[in-house]
């Protein structure tokens, strides 16, 4: 059975020695941010998910590092390891009904699952056990300032909830939000994300504003979900349904026109005026760098409505690897299979810790002609958010994707450079410091596939050293006895 709220996985964790409750006082400015910093980079024994009990002034705790790693990732999606998300995506792309009973049958229990996994509308929910209209406040939610430099507060682990004006369709994702005060917040949607789509929509359509709704906590399948890049026409709440199997429930909001998840910590609800805006940031961001300041929306609170004993769950992003580095391990691993079904010669990919997700892409492939590791370059920065990958390093199939010292030693001994990269100019995202402008800039690409006749390569290939399989059996045999440990 699914996790029904983020209580339950807490539990969950704490019954398996993967959860740490902090009872003496700590402060919301900083000194979380640096506890965590150390226990998610350090030992793996240490890496567990904290929970803050006593965040001076005040009553609310603070979770942190839900998601830390990829165990925890995993249980919180509901299957035993990561890669088993791929199994379950694959399987539901190959949905063609086959010609043996049995075979229809196991078939069509897959579709009645996706069809199981709708959200659903209920009366009433815990997240409003308590509804403050007439007053609502922000101050007695610990929200965390996580870095020196940041501008201020920040709820950084939101679920943003928008409709289209025009067609209805509802996105929720995950932006961070700076405090300007008890009833205003910076509204950082990048513009290539469907919260940001929406206010364009209302602009264009001359509305004056856009209704939002921001939840804090729900069950673990949903949290993620927000951070998912799906395709503007899938609903995110479906998504995390079919992910969990069981339908999300849903409240509607008390002052917008807009549904929460029912399980929910906490509701913000409000808008965001569109003829407003106003600068927000700098932040300490998941790059490592601090993103400047620049002009976003700003979100008015109408409504706050929440248990009568909320959980605040944050998350602190910053110099990897960090929490959202398994957010995005757990994306690549069930986006795999789509990307398969679109370009068929792709074994394997990984998007390291190290290259913040969409600077750096290594994906390895079955090469079969002429041209093909530029084809599938060219692929990737075609499909939906991967436009903004920065850098693509394409490796023969054979290649372990997922150990950066072997696709290191291959890059650099297969390239040419002069016949080997490929620059093209595209989409930036929003925090690339880097680029020729804001959200515009240069995209490598990498081709470090062994070369051939086919690729028009006429000297002869070496071959790899490798010892014989004889002599490996050999010393194996005798390890103990050589006395090498």
């Amino acid at each position: 059975m699914p996790f029904r709220d983020l209580r339950e996985f807490i539990t969950w964790l704490e019954g398996r020695g993967q959860l740490r409750r902090i009872k003496v006082p700590v402060r919301r400015e900083l000194e979380i941010s640096e506890i965590v910093d150390r226990v998610v980079k350090g030992p793996v024994e240490q890496n567990v998910a904290v929970l803050f009990e006593n965040v001076e002034g005040f009553r609310t705790p603070v979770l942190m590092n839900v998601f830390g790693s990829a165990e925890r990732m995993a249980w919180a999606l509901g299957v035993k390891e990561l890669n088993d998300l791929s199994e379950k995506v694959a399987k539901l792309l190959d949905l063609s009904i086959p010609g043996g009973i049995i075979e229809k049958l196991k078939k069509l229990g897959q579709l009645l699952e996706v069809a199981r996994a709708g959200p659903r509308r209920i009366s009433s929910g815990p997240c409003q056990e308590v509804v403050e209209t007439r007053r609502p406040s922000l101050s007695e939610i610990p929200i965390l300032w996580c870095w020196p430099k940041d501008a201020g507060y920040y709820i950084t682990f939101p679920l943003v909830i928008t409709r289209d004006p025009l067609t209805g369709t509802r996105n929720v994702g995950t932006y961070r939000l700076q405090v300007y005060d008890e009833q205003t917040l910076g509204m950082h949607w990048h513009r290539h994300k469907g919260g940001a789509e929406h206010q364009r929509e209302g602009e264009l359509s001359g509305r004056g504003r856009l209704d939002v709704a921001i939840a804090l906590g729900a069950d673990p399948v949903t949290m993620y979900a927000g951070t998912a890049p799906l395709p503007p026409v899938m609903d995110e709440l479906l998504f995390a349904g079919w992910l969990r199997g069981a339908g999300v429930e849903l409240v509607k909001c008390v002052s917008v026109d807009l549904e929460v998840p029912a399980h929910a910590e906490i509701v913000l609800e409000g808008y965001v005026d569109l003829s407003e805006r106003r600068i927000e940031g700098p932040f300490g961001d998941h790059t490592g760098y601090y993103s400047p300041p620049d002009e976003y929306p700003v979100f008015h609170l109408t409504a706050l409505t929440r248990r009568r004993d909320p959980i605040y769950p944050s998350i602190i992003v910053g110099r990897p690897p960090q929490e959202d580095y398994w957010l995005g391990k757990a994306t690549e691993r069930l986006f795999l299979p789509i990307i398969r079904a679109v370009l068929p010669e792709v074994v394997d990919m990984n998007m390291p810790a190290e290259g913040v997700f969409h600077n750096l892409v290594i994906v390895s492939i079955r090469k079969r002609y002429p041209g093909q590791a530029r084809k599938v370059m060219y692929g990737l920065w075609g499909l939906g958010l991967m436009m903004l990958t920065k850098t693509i390093i394409v490796v023969d199939e054979e290649v372990n994707v997922h150990d950066v010292k072997e696709v290191t030693w291959r890059a650099t001994c297969n390239i040419d450079p002069a016949r080997d990269l490929v620059v093209v100019e595209g989409p930036m995202d929003d925090l690339d410091h880097s680029g020729l402008r804001k959200n515009y800039g240069g995209k490598l690409g990498i081709d470090a596939t062994a070369k051939g006749p086919l690729d028009g390569f006429t000297r002869p290939w070496p071959d790899e050293i490798r010892m014989s399989e004889e002599m490996i059996r050999r010393v194996t045999q005798r390890w103990k006895e050589l006395g090498l440990g």
